[in-house]
């Protein structure tokens, strides 16, 4: 899977680009505030229709135009395919087509032009509370397996009703009578999750570890531990065994939650640990090794969409470079030899022997 050409026009910074792209690694080089992330955020838009910065269309339309427009080139699902969107600063729909043809939504794209995408802020992964990490998790599993997009959309639903009788107890007591109901579905449902993750995070733990050592030069061992409620002794334990554990624990804390007025346990407050030769890198880990560690869990997550699709995601690293030392900085530039990858860096005379580097200044090709 391949992004072999990219135009854009009006779209945050740049008035007009057409850029020919390597099929290996394409280094984009250029001084702070000059359109790298800009251009890594109009690749990820193109095959999902989702910016990871701007909360309104609006944003990512140049000041003034009256439209920006992205199309890209690409080599997916073994044929030369195209992605375009215009999209509007009011309130108008945004226009896609695939192909030359018209298409309702994002949602008919699933799977032609799929990106992984590191940035600064991924480093809260490992770093900040749990929902990050249950979040990386619930993101990779639902574009890995719809039935488990389905439970996961269920599981919130039921969850959310649940909450609302434990509040709504305080002024109808007769209500916690069907509290038991809305238990016993989490539980058949919740049990779904943790079978469905904990495989996940076993696959992910071992490929993450296998790019960890060889960012660390071997000297960093790299495990990830999936934790779930207490009473689940067997995370790949059959779902009928889970959910009668999950039910154990639910039922340890109902007096709890009925004084707290809120669901106190379950697959919803999940969460995994990554250690470095047995340290926790929550507590302890470095900058450069929570970096690393971070990274390792990108290409682990694309590795396994690969594996899935038969096709490697195309890679986007925004400023991975910055605090990690001169052998690591050689692995992300010139060790990831798979797939198209797209990295930005502030540094001049930066360059990789596996493509191209691109140099921006003030939104336009600078050399290439």
């Amino acid at each position: 899977m391949n992004l072999n050409k990219l135009y854009l026009q009006d779209f945050r910074n740049y008035r007009e680009l057409e850029l020919e792209l390597d099929s290996g690694v394409n280094l984009i080089v250029g001084e702070n505030a000059q359109g790298k992330t800009n251009l890594l955020e109009a690749i990820a838009y193109l095959g999902s229709g989702k910016s990871f910065r701007a909360q309104k269309t609006a944003e990512m339309v140049r000041f003034s135009a009256p439209f920006a427009e992205l199309e890209g080139r690409i080599f997916s699902q073994s044929r030369e395919q195209s992605i375009r969107w215009v999209l509007f600063p009011a309130s108008r729909p945004r226009i896609l087509q695939q192909n030359g043809v018209k298409k309702r939504s994002a949602g008919e794209l699933f799977g032609v032009f799929p990106t992984v995408l590191f940035c600064p802020e991924d480093l809260l992964i490992l770093k900040a509370g749990s929902a990050p990490r249950r979040r990386l998790g619930d993101q990779a599993l639902c574009a890995l397996r719809p039935n488990y997009d389905a439970a996961l959309t269920e599981y919130q639903r039921i969850l959310e009703q649940k909450n609302r009788i434990l509040k709504d107890r305080l002024e109808n007591p007769a209500v916690v009578e069907i509290l038991p109901e809305y238990n016993a579905r989490l539980c058949q449902v919740g049990a779904l999750l943790i079978s469905y993750r904990a495989r996940f995070y076993d696959a992910l733990g071992k490929a993450a570890a296998a790019y960890h050592d060889r960012f660390s030069g071997g000297r960093e061992e790299f495990t990830l531990h999936y934790r779930t409620v207490s009473t689940v002794t067997d995370p790949f334990a059959p779902v009928e065994v889970l959910r009668s554990q999950l039910q154990e624990h639910l039922q340890s804390h109902y007096r709890a939650e009925l004084e707290s007025v809120q669901c106190l346990t379950g697959p919803h407050k999940d969460d995994f640990d990554v250690l470095l030769n047995g340290i926790s890198l929550k507590s302890f880990g470095s900058q450069g090794q929570t970096r690393t560690a971070a990274i390792s869990l990108k290409l682990a997550q694309r590795e396994l969409m690969g594996r899935e699709w038969g096709e490697e995601p195309v890679l986007l690293l925004d400023d991975v470079l910055s605090e990690l030392d001169a052998r690591r900085q050689d692995f992300v530039l010139n060790q990831i030899d798979r797939g198209q990858v797209f990295i930005t860096c502030c540094e001049p005379g930066r360059f990789t022997k596996l493509g191209k580097t691109i140099e921006i200044r003030q939104g336009r090709i600078e050399q290439e």
